[in-house]
């Protein structure tokens, strides 16, 4: 497998099409309600679409990721994009660190600095990989199926191999999250350890006995994530081709469908705008439109969502648990799959996309994991 070094390139055609595609969106009547219930409301949709058009700076992303070293490696038969930053120090440890939907390798550009070159000796250094998942951001779309979980996993296994890397350390969230903990089972002969901020939990029997007042609010939270929060998951893991042609075709039905997940998952105070800037949702609204990844991000619904296996993870773990998270588990619920954990902290404040939503935190709780597992 070659490794080739890449670079993103946003095309004055590319530039024009989007425009002229947000500016003749044909919009929908208003939402019958005054709040998100119905999704995202139209004057807010219609509100980031003018400013994508005519006030978004175009070469932004291009710009952002250019300014790390990214690469392609065929794995497999499908192109992966990835980031890779070499630390100067000499004893970072390598980090791969894993995105889910409806995020992109943007979500982690605020850590790169912080994870790969400490500003003190006596903090942890990393070299890091991020890649982009199959199917997602500049990376290949697969043509047949297959590409689950613990495929990704495997391929990130070899990814890292391939790099150099014989032992390493992983992290995710979301479906990085579930790549994260399948690596953690499948290759433990390499992977020294993992940090999740989305661990992979299923609390049955006893687990459900004698409940601590987190953990009634987390049964609560996924009742809510079945009954209201959850369609978007119906849809994409039975019929992803079906919702792909809007997701593709219309920058305004990407907008709509994305950003109700930034409003649902973070800790924004009833705005996705208090917690993360427009430019930041349109980086990575970019990294799903300029490579027309609406469909072949959604198959991995398809493909994994309510599937898989179930294994325990030895390897030794560490979890972070923000109050937003979709799905939140208790220490004794984590214990129960991750039977190694060396690290547990629950937070305050933050939502389902850590690194992007609080950097600080994020960067800190990394460098206690990686202290509390060495």
């Amino acid at each position: 497998m070659s490794v080739h070094s890449f670079e993103v390139q946003i095309n004055n055609a590319q530039v024009d099409d989007l425009r002229a595609r947000l500016l003749r969106t044909r919009w929908p009547e208003r939402e019958t309600v005054e709040d998100w219930s119905q999704g995202t409301p139209l004057a807010y949709v219609r509100e980031v679409c003018d400013y994508w058009a005519s006030e978004y700076d175009m070469s932004r992303l291009g710009q952002r990721l250019n300014s790390w070293p990214q690469f392609l490696t065929e794995i497999d038969g499908v192109d992966i994009h990835f980031l890779h930053i070499r630390s100067p120090r000499e004893d970072a440890q390598p980090l791969i660190m894993s995105h889910g939907w409806p995020g992109s390798v943007v979500e982690f550009l605020k850590v790169i600095e912080p994870l790969s070159n400490p500003d003190a000796a006596d903090l942890p250094a990393f070299h890091l990989v991020i890649p982009s998942l199959p199917g997602y951001g500049f990376s290949g779309k697969s043509e047949v199926t297959g590409w689950s979980v613990e495929k990704i996993s495997e391929a990130w296994a070899q990814l890292m191999q391939k790099l150099g890397y014989s032992r390493y350390f992983a992290q995710g969230g979301d479906w990085g999250g579930a790549i994260t903990t399948a690596i953690g089972s499948r290759d433990p002969a390499h992977c020294a350890g993992l940090h999740t901020n989305m661990p992979i939990v299923r609390p049955t029997g006893a687990m459900l006995e004698n409940l601590t007042d987190m953990e009634r609010d987390s049964l609560a939270g996924r009742e809510f994530y079945h009954r209201w929060d959850s369609g978007y998951s119906k849809q994409q893991s039975t019929r992803p081709q079906s919702v792909g042609y809007g997701l593709v075709d219309s920058p305004a039905a990407l907008a709509g469908w994305i950003l109700e997940k930034f409003y649902q998952w973070t800790d924004c105070n009833g705005h996705p705008e208090n917690v993360l800037t427009r430019d930041e949702l349109l980086d990575n609204l970019m990294m799903y439109w300029l490579p027309a990844t609406g469909a072949s991000s959604a198959r991995l619904y398809w493909e994994s969502f309510g599937k898989g296996e179930y294994k325990d993870v030895t390897v030794p773990s560490g979890v972070s648990i923000f109050p937003k998270e979709i799905f939140r588990s208790s220490e004794r619920w984590v214990r129960s799959r991750y039977t190694h954990l060396r690290f547990y902290r629950e937070h305050e404040r933050g939502g389902h996309f850590a690194a992007f939503e609080h950097p600080e935190t994020f960067v800190e709780d990394l460098r206690d994991w990686y202290t509390a597992i060495t």
